[in-house]
C-alpha cells in the first residue's frame, strides 16, 4: 500500500513524540512539520522542514493526515480545516476546549467521510487494558479513585503554565482518566462536581492549578480526580489508580522513587493488585490479593508507536470510530462541567 503523507502540527513533548513515530513507521511518510517558531529537532527528524503557518502548509502540502499537536484552542479549527481540505486527523486530547466545539469536530469528520482518532494514550497500554478488564470482571457499582499531581519546576512548569492559558488540569488530564472510568462502568455520567485552587501568581487570576473533580454516573458509581501542576505540588500520592467495587478492587502500585514530572511514570503501572473482598467461614479473606507483573511494558514513545500504528490501521482498515468518537466527546463534556463547577460552586448535571 501507499504510504500516508502526514504533517505533524506542533512540535511540544507529544509532537515531537507523534513525528518520531510516523518517521519510524514505514505506512507514513511525513511531508513537513508545522510550528509557529524554530525550534531543536532530534538528530531523527533533522532533515524535515518546519513551516509555521498551519494553512499556507496545508494549501502546499495537501496531506493525507494532518497530526494536530498543539495547544489545545486551536484543535477544533484546525481539525475542521484538515477535514474540509480532504485529510484524515489525529489530534491530540482534550479534542477541544468547549463541547460544541469538540462536536463541531465530529460533525466535520462525518460530513467530510474522514477519520478521527483522539490521542487516548491509555487505551494503547497493555497494562492499562488489563486494569480495565479485571475491573469489569469485579462488576459494579463502582468507586474510582485516581488522581496525577505534578510537581513541576524550569521548562514542565513553563509547559504547565503555558497549557493553563485555556485549560485547566483536571481538564487536560481528567479526560484520560475520566475515559478510563466510562470504559469500566457503562453507565452515563449524569452529575458532575469541582472545587480548585489557584496556587501560584504566576498564572491568570482566573485560572487555577489545583482541581478535585467528582462524577456521578446512572448505575450509583462514583468518581473522583485530582490534578495538580507547579513546583508547590506535594510529590506524596502523586499517583492513585484505584477501583472498589462490592466484589472487591483493582489498583496500580508504583515503585518507590517515581517522580511526577517523568512523562513515562504518568503512563506505568509497575504492578496491578487484585483484591476480592470474599471473606471464608474463618471470618478471614477467602484469598490473597494477586499480584500482576507489569514488567516490560511499554514506555512513553512505544505508546505513540502503537497509538499510530492504531491510526494507520483504522485508516487503511476502515475502522467504524463512531464510539471512539462519541467517548471522547463525553470525557470532555464530564471534565468541562467540572471546570464549570469549580467558577460556579454548584453542581452540573448532564
Amino acid at each position: 500500500m501507499s504510504k500516508l503523507r502526514v504533517f505533524v502540527v506542533g512540535l511540544g513533548n507529544m509532537g515531537l513524540s507523534h513525528a518520531q513515530a510516523y518517521h519510524n513507521n514505514p505506512g507514513f511518510e511525513i511531508v513537513g512539520l508545522v510550528n509557529r517558531s524554530k525550534v531543536p529537532l532530534p538528530e531523527e527528524l533533522s532533515g524535515y522542514t518546519i513551516h509555521p503557518d498551519f494553512k499556507t502548509a496545508l494549501a502546499e502540502l495537501k496531506p493525507d493526515l494532518c497530526s494536530i499537536c498543539t495547544y489545545s484552542d486551536s484543535h477544533a479549527d484546525f481539525a475542521v480545516m484538515a477535514f474540509e481540505a480532504g485529510a484524515d486527523v489525529f489530534v491530540e486530547k482534550p479534542l477541544a476546549t468547549t463541547v460544541a466545539d469538540a462536536q463541531r469536530v465530529v460533525a466535520a469528520a462525518k460530513k467530510h467521510g474522514r477519520k478521527l482518532v483522539i490521542g487516548y494514550i491509555l487505551r494503547h497500554h497493555p497494562s492499562w487494558i488489563r486494569l480495565i478488564a479485571e475491573a469489569r470482571k469485579l462488576g459494579g457499582p463502582y468507586v474510582f479513585r485516581m488522581n496525577l499531581n505534578q510537581q513541576s519546576s524550569g521548562p514542565t512548569w513553563e509547559t504547565h503554565k503555558s497549557l493553563m492559558k485555556t485549560t485547566s488540569p483536571i481538564v487536560d488530564c481528567g479526560v484520560h482518566y475520566v475515559d478510563v472510568m466510562c470504559q469500566i462502568t457503562d453507565a452515563k455520567p449524569v452529575e458532575v462536581r469541582g472545587m480548585g485552587l489557584r496556587l501560584s501568581d504566576e498564572i491568570a487570576p482566573d485560572m487555577y492549578n489545583y482541581g478535585h473533580l467528582q462524577v456521578i454516573f446512572e448505575d450509583g458509581s462514583a468518581g473522583w480526580y485530582e490534578a495538580g501542576w507547579g513546583p508547590m505540588i506535594s510529590e506524596t500520592a502523586f499517583f492513585v489508580k484505584d477501583v472498589i467495587s462490592p466484589k472487591g478492587c483493582v489498583s496500580i502500585v508504583m515503585d518507590e522513587g517515581a517522580k511526577s514530572d517523568d512523562i513515562d511514570t504518568h503512563t506505568k503501572t509497575a504492578r496491578i493488585r487484585i483484591h476480592r473482598a470474599a471473606i471464608g467461614a474463618d471470618g478471614k479473606f477467602a484469598r490473597p490479593d494477586e499480584m500482576l507483573s507489569m514488567q516490560g511494558e511499554p514506555g512513553h514513545q512505544e505508546l505513540c508507536n502503537r497509538e499510530q500504528a492504531f491510526l494507520l490501521k483504522a485508516i487503511r482498515d476502515d475502522f467504524d470510530l463512531d464510539r471512539h468518537m462519541a467517548d471522547a466527546v463525553r470525557s470532555l463534556a464530564v471534565c468541562l462541567a467540572a471546570d464549570e463547577s469549580v467558577r460556579s460552586g454548584k453542581p452540573v448535571r448532564l
